[in-house]
């Protein structure tokens, strides 16, 4: 971990940084993708570049990793590094883009800082950066072995669309096989696969999608066998949330629109088309005590969604259901009506196989004869089976979230229990 020395330069030099780190990112990125334009094209989210959330992204974690260091010098933010670490492996970051990173982010903070980056404060931001980065290289190494794959060109596999299928106006799964035959690799459910397009431009962009189905024997029942896997992508309206070209710092990628590649997926491929998909990755899963090997354990559960949110619980339920599990679980979904709640037959489904499963769905717009109490955003109050003990699985928008979990503290639910999945650059840390 950090040296004392260093460990005091960091603690009174966090105030400073924090303070610009802002602008150190938004100036990092942009010297990024001056020098390496590629990155831009073929691997970073342009969307997210565009609206500015890649950058708070990055600030949050890398002042979150350095006030770890200082309060707490003996232990590692893991759960923190091995969701960046997840989601590199599945753009195929390599250990070598590190160096590339360190050079254009060092730059950026010297440019901004002037001369109060001395070779004292230097050396121990320095040495922050590698440990967090040294960290994510080696859990990223560890899970490309797992999956039998290198990083880069070497994370991707070709795919075969057996079959498009439209849940609403906005979503459609598509069920995929892999071309080559070979075997298809196993996954957790809650776990998602990146997918990589080409776009009109000939930018090959890449985004993350859950796997809703493919776990056991309940993703057969269309008649499809335990080689094929299914992701469900909505398809988000262009320049909806992008700040592209207004405000300060709309920086690179400005006037790229959000949901290039959703739009893409939804326009243009078609059964028999082939997609380029990487290795499942993904840490919000089921914990083995939770019911992942068959074994429940007894614990409550509660699997939290809103809109799109839900393809992970979809396959979490299918997991639960297929493995006979018999603790309580309590399933929440949120969403703006009943036509607009995708996936909803299964989460139904899958629900009413579990003995002891309810499911609480909460509509803006529900049809007539829809429960009041169930009217309107998530209210817990509503739902009288969470309680002290409980573990809870969350997905959806972060504001969602924020509520839900509020809720669950309030209830008596560990904060340790509560864990989350974010669609996009994860900025409960930059948030606060």
């Amino acid at each position: 971990m950090l040296s004392e020395q260093s460990a005091a330069t960091v603690r009174a030099t966090l105030p400073v940084v924090a303070a610009a780190i802002g602008e150190i990112t938004e100036r990092f990125y942009e010297r990024l993708f001056e020098a390496h334009p590629e990155l831009l094209r073929d691997l970073f989210n342009r969307g997210n570049q565009a609206a500015g959330t890649q950058r708070q992204a990055l600030a949050g974690s890398i002042a979150a990793f350095a006030v770890h260091l200082v309060e707490h010098p003996d232990e590692r933010p893991d759960v923190m590094l091995s969701r960046i670490a997840h989601k590199h492996a599945s753009l195929g970051v390599s250990a070598d883009q590190y160096e590339t990173v360190h050079r254009h982010l060092f730059a950026a903070i010297a440019e901004v800082l002037g001369d109060a980056v001395t070779p004292e404060v230097a050396a121990a931001w320095n040495d922050v950066y590698w440990l967090m980065a040294n960290a994510l290289i080696a859990i990223e190494a560890r899970l490309y072995a797992e999956q039998g794959v290198t990083a880069g060109d070497g994370t991707w596999r070709e795919w075969k669309v057996v079959e498009r299928v439209e849940e609403t106006d906005d979503v459609a799964t598509f069920r995929l096989r892999p071309v080559d035959g070979a075997p298809v690799p196993g996954f957790r459910a809650g776990q998602y696969v990146s997918v990589q397009v080409q776009l009109d431009d000939g930018a090959r962009q890449i985004r993350q999608y859950s796997l809703s189905g493919g776990v056991g024997a309940a993703a057969m029942a269309d008649g499809f066998g335990s080689d094929v896997r299914q992701i469900s992508v909505k398809r988000v309206p262009a320049g909806a949330g992008v700040g592209a070209g207004s405000g300060a710092g709309a920086g690179a990628g400005a006037g790229v629109p959000e949901g290039e590649v959703s739009n893409h997926l939804h326009a243009r491929v078609r059964e028999g088309d082939v997609l380029r998909v990487s290795p499942p990755y993904g840490d919000l899963v089921l914990d083995e005590a939770d019911g992942a090997d068959g074994n429940d354990g007894g614990v409550p559960l509660l699997l939290a969604s809103a809109g799109i949110g839900v393809t992970p619980m979809i396959a979490m339920l299918e997991q639960l259901a297929a493995g006979g599990h018999r603790a309580p679980v309590t399933v929440v979904h949120a969403d703006r009506s009943p036509a607009e709640h995708a996936l909803r037959a299964d989460h139904e489904t899958y629900t009413a196989k579990l003995p002891d499963g309810t499911a609480y769905f909460f509509y803006e717009r529900p049809d007539a004869g829809h429960p009041s109490e169930l009217t309107g955003l998530v209210d817990l109050a509503a739902v009288p089976s969470v309680a002290p003990g409980t573990r809870a699985y969350l997905c959806g928008p972060l504001p969602f979230m924020r509520t839900v979990r509020t809720q669950l503290i309030e209830r008596g639910v560990a904060a340790a229990d509560i864990h989350y999945e974010v669609f996009g650059p994860d900025l409960w840390l930059a948030q606060g």
